[in-house]
């Protein structure tokens, strides 16, 4: 048996000294401050005999050191597993059960540390005890139990109690001015494996899962269960990428079950206190959250949260749902923009363009509130709303005796729905007086190259009610001319980043002048947007493109106004000389 130190003998009461002299002469010089610590703390020697506690063991344990010290640890604490296993590192920590004076069992959380001497035998240990009734607030600490505090399988810390842990961990952070992580890990395609080998064999491989992690960790460091394949470990520290590789190696070694070698990996998620000034509970999810991302960048590797990132997100969120709002509070109007032959001087139709009135901001363009919807379900309603506008306008002017086709422009993600083209036909149906080649959809090209062959077919079944397609934008996406003969649009936009600076840009001029050449080479009608000025204008029709549209021309204008600018555009004296015969004009609209 290793000797307790000096001034301390393995039987209480036969020391001279006083009983405070005693218990505190028990434990090391460099460790008098334990005596101050809130924590409750003792010292074994290695055999599990107690050498010294401060008075806040004796609290949790209600009885004076008087009656302690000399005795051994497992009078006192107790756990449902052996106290100290070989395989434990020199810190670990393990649960137990405090039996108090008061005949009470009190659930305990050891921080157990190994002291060795010169020649690496165990000399003592150093072990700070948590008292987890007084950590969640039960009412009555003598209601508490293990099983509310403790996963049944694995034997560690339940979601519960690691919440609490976090919040004990974050006050600690403050106090001592450190930093704190939160990692949520989560095994990868566990169900498959769990079906594979049977949940026994799941139950086992879940356990040596937590064993393995378990052996990584200082002894103020926890790793909890929280359900089913996911746990959650808390550091008082950074968790560094050189600790996060290592834990992922570690993750990646086989582990036997039963007799069965099995491979798995992990996905982790981690955020650090107080870069992350969040409350405990919310810590965690934003763990989690990181987590989730590290799953979908493919799994088996590790996403730190950003907080910054996460309050940009948490911005779309509300402009989105602003947004929303907007459609249903009848706040979103169209504006429309016209489209010519530079050759004939015919108005040959209006773009729609969205436009918000909004009750603080004014009148926003879409670049103020489109990116914030791009690829959310938004996108459908708003691509439903502008469709059912275009299509009352459309009966309001054929009605009014004009008639003037209409474009509307369909984001991806409304275009790809299975049903949009029933939903126009029913559309169609409620406006029996519009005829449906007065609708046009301009798809923009990124969208028909993310999924060409749901695109075409989309297309055709469009064009089969009667509609006109057109391809936005088009010179952007990097598969241009390879799609050009397959889809089947009847009008070509050039677009207008192109046709900008085709005045003073050789290589712009270039790439219009192919998107020409290309599209009357499959008999593709084409028109230009962006034109500026009439030099845009003669420009291209010099080179076989006749229709346009661009602030040259108008700008978008509501509805009201149309009527009016087509009155007054034959009388445009400087367009009227653009209408002259041109040896190569490109196809009109079909």
């Amino acid at each position: 048996m290793t000797q307790p130190p000096s001034g301390v003998t393995a039987e209480s009461g036969r020391n001279s000294r006083s009983t405070d002299d005693r218990h505190r002469q028990g434990l090391p010089s460099c460790c008098r401050f334990f005596e101050q610590a809130n924590e409750a703390i003792l010292l074994t020697d290695a055999e599990h005999r107690i050498l010294g506690m401060n008075r806040a063991f004796g609290d949790f344990i209600g009885r004076a050191a008087e009656h302690v010290v000399g005795e051994l640890l497992t009078d006192y604490l107790q756990s449902p597993t052996a106290l100290w296993h070989d395989e434990y590192d020199d810190r670990f920590r393990v649960q137990a059960e405090c039996c108090h004076a008061s005949g009470e069992r009190r659930p305990a959380l050891l921080s157990v540390s190994r002291l060795r001497d010169a020649a690496g035998g165990i000399d003592h240990y150093i072990i700070v005890v948590t008292d987890l009734a007084a950590l969640v607030d039960t009412g009555k600490a003598s209601s508490a139990s293990r099983e509310v505090f403790f996963d049944a399988l694995t034997g560690l810390p339940n979601l519960q109690l690691v919440t609490q842990l976090i919040q004990d961990a974050m006050q600690h952070a403050v106090r001592t001015g450190g930093e704190l992580a939160v990692c949520s890990l989560d095994l990868d395609h566990f169900k498959a494996i769990n079906d594979r080998l049977g949940e026994a064999a799941g139950n086992l491989l879940l356990s040596a899962f937590a064993q393995r992690i378990s052996h990584l960790l200082g002894g103020d460091e926890v790793l909890a269960r929280i359900g089913g394949d996911e746990f959650v470990l808390v550091l008082h520290r950074r968790a560094e990428s050189d600790f996060l590789d290592r834990l992922q190696r570690a993750i990646r070694q086989p582990m036997l079950v039963g007799d069965q070698s099995v491979r798995v990996s992990a996905s982790l998620g981690v955020t650090h206190y107080p870069g992350d000034a969040a409350d405990g509970d919310v810590l965690l999810r934003h763990a989690t959250q990181a987590m989730y991302r590290a799953k979908q960048r493919g799994r088996d590797t590790y996403h730190c949260f950003d907080p910054e990132l996460d309050q940009a997100l948490q911005v779309r969120q509300e402009r989105r749902r602003r947004f929303a709002a907007a459609i249903a509070g009848d706040e979103l109007c169209l504006y429309y923009q016209p489209q010519v032959d530079m050759a004939s001087g015919n108005v040959v139709g209006v773009e729609a363009l969205i436009r918000w009135q909004h009750p603080d901001e004014g009148l926003l363009s879409p670049a103020a509130f489109l990116p914030d919807i791009a690829g959310n379900t938004l996108e459908v309603d708003l691509g439903e709303w502008v469709l059912a506008q275009a299509m009352c306008q459309l009966q309001a002017w054929c009605e009014a005796g004009i008639t003037l086709p209409v474009s509307v422009n369909i984001a991806p993600s409304h275009l790809l729905q299975a049903d949009f083209p029933e939903r126009l036909a029913v559309m169609l149906e409620a406006n029996p007086m519009v005829p449906a080649h007065l609708l046009k959809l301009e798809v923009l090209e990124t969208a028909a190259m993310h999924d060409i062959e749901t695109a075409m077919a989309v297309i055709r079944r469009c064009q089969t009610l009667g509609l006109r397609v057109a391809i936005d934008d088009f010179g952007t996406g990097f598969s241009s001319l390879t799609y050009l003969r397959q889809l089947p649009v009847d009008l070509i936009k050039i677009d207008k980043s192109f046709v900008r600076d085709m005045l003073s840009d050789p290589d712009d001029m270039a790439i219009v002048e192919s998107i020409i050449y290309m599209a009357n080479r499959f008999e593709r009608a084409m028109l230009a947007e962006g034109v500026e000025s009439l030099e845009h204008a003669r420009a291209l029709t010099k080179v076989g493109c006749r229709l346009a549209q661009g602030f040259g021309i108008a700008r978008p204008m509501p509805a009201a106004q149309v009527p009016d600018w087509l009155a007054e555009w034959p009388s445009r004296q400087e367009w009227r000389a653009l209408q002259q015969p041109h040896p190569t004009p490109g196809p009109g609209p079909r």
